[in-house]
């Protein structure tokens, strides 16, 4: 069964800039379960896995644009510290703050005494993406899925 709309993909991935080590891998984990077509992963590697079938491997690159887009160099804020949880923070470290509309990763740009001041930004935002991909089975949604949008059972929501 080829990857096209409305159907769950099952797959493994590793991910790193051109010529750098990897970011992170699924490789030490169950695959990630996607529904296509509805949002659930970034555009490029949704678009690269359309017409592959279970047991394609392959790799794709995405260019920022259809990835995590371009950097904005107006989102870096300063944020009492009252609002973060771990007390060590350091720039550079990516954690998470709980904001008004939910929990939201940031990388720490400077700390203050009181204040830090944080990038709002995606870690990977504006950069070009290497992904090495595994499809490990593909199947047709259930019709609860479509309505829902995303995956339901296995490596998907349980409800």
């Amino acid at each position: 069964m080829k990857i096209e709309k409305n159907h769950v993909v099952r797959f493994h991935y590793t991910v790193s800039e051109p010529g750098q080590p990897p970011v992170e891998t699924s490789k030490d984990r169950e695959p990630l379960a996607v529904l296509i077509g509805h949002g659930n992963i970034i555009p490029g590697l949704e678009n690269a896995m359309l017409d592959h079938v279970a047991g394609d491997s392959f790799e794709a690159t995405v260019e920022s644009d259809q990835a995590y887009g371009e950097r904005q160099e107006g989102l870096v804020q300063r944020v009492p510290k009252k609002h973060f949880r771990e007390t060590r923070l350091q720039p550079g470290q990516q954690v998470v703050l709980n904001s008004s509309s939910g929990p939201r990763a940031v990388t720490v740009v400077k700390v203050g005494g009181t204040v830090v001041d944080v990038d709002l930004n995606h870690p990977m935002a504006g950069k070009t993406l290497q992904f090495q991909v595994e499809i490990v089975d593909v199947r047709a949604a259930q019709q609860v899925e479509i309505d829902h949008g995303h995956v339901h059972g296995e490596g998907g929501a349980q409800h």
